[in-house]
């Protein structure tokens, strides 16, 4: 397990003991009362309201039912799992190379029906060129020292675009003004992933939005997210995923897409921003001889 990983689990199981305190004080006991009534050690109460030791499932219901709360009971349990289940270490599941990893999303992208889709920096998979994506996967092939199947990759990547234009799926997309601006690969790369984006831009099932660089905003992301339906949201850091399932959490993810979009502008003035990236890389371009 990295680094990362390890303090994003701890990160979660401190939120977990918080919220089990707050059940805790608002029944008006102590720890050493809850102890008791739980049958443990008062020192464990301790370790798991500071994040130190995830309790099972027949603590969190314990707790509950000493504490009158029953009704919270559901939704802790399904905290607790996601915090043990929510993280997949990128380097473990490229092992068997980039291509195994580019198919095991398959399955979730074709049962979801709406996709909103937040980048900061990099511009979505499911719009990547073949070229953009060859150099992105490049990038993450040597980072992680997984196997070098880079041509099998970009094909399973490009044939997971095919969602797009099946079924009746709606993808609702925010950018920040940095993924269009972000050279990935040589300046005939990024021309051509901006003349992709503007493409899929007029597809009809697409909402394609782009926070200016020097918009107000009401928020602030600091990685990209994806929310699947209303079922599940992916985030995504250098070293690993992290699936979200928790309802609660899932709400305010909404929330904060929500807030992103309302930021962003669309249609016309979009693609005012993406043709003026376009422009721009003629600048980066080596002078003639």
């Amino acid at each position: 397990m990295s680094t990362g990983r390890v303090g994003a689990a701890k990160q979660a199981r401190e939120a977990l003991g918080v919220r089990l305190r707050e059940i805790r004080t608002d029944a008006r006991l102590t720890g050493r009362a809850l102890a008791a009534g739980i049958g443990c050690h008062f020192t464990k109460v301790s370790r798991i309201e500071n994040g130190n030791q995830a309790p099972s499932e027949d603590n969190i219901k314990a707790w509950c039912r000493v504490c009158q709360a029953e009704d919270q009971i559901l939704d802790l349990i399904a905290t607790s799992r996601s915090i043990e289940s929510m993280y997949v270490e990128w380097r473990k599941s490229t092992r068997a190379g980039m291509k195994r990893l580019m198919l095991s999303s398959v399955p979730l992208y074709d049962r979801t029906q709406l996709f909103r889709i937040y980048e900061h920096n990099i511009i979505p998979g499911l719009f990547q060129t073949a070229e953009y994506s060859s150099a992105m996967l490049t990038y993450f092939i040597d980072f992680l020292e997984a196997p070098n199947d880079l041509d099998a990759a970009v094909e399973a990547r490009m044939e997971r675009q095919r969602i797009i234009y099946s079924g009746h799926r709606r993808f609702v997309v925010v950018l920040d003004e940095q993924a269009i601006r972000v050279r990935v690969g040589t300046v005939d790369t990024m021309a051509g992933q901006l003349d992709r984006l503007l493409a899929v831009m007029s597809l009809p099932r697409i909402s394609l939005g782009i926070i200016p660089a020097t918009a107000p905003r009401k928020i602030f992301a600091s990685v990209g997210f994806w929310i699947f339906d209303d079922a599940m949201v992916g985030v995504e850091t250098p070293t690993a995923s992290l699936e979200v399932s928790q309802p609660r959490e899932i709400r305010l993810y909404a929330k904060m897409f929500e807030q992103l979009r309302q930021s962003a502008v669309h249609g016309a003035q979009a693609r005012v921003l993406v043709a003026q990236a376009v422009a721009d890389l003629a600048d980066q371009r080596p002078a003639s001889l």
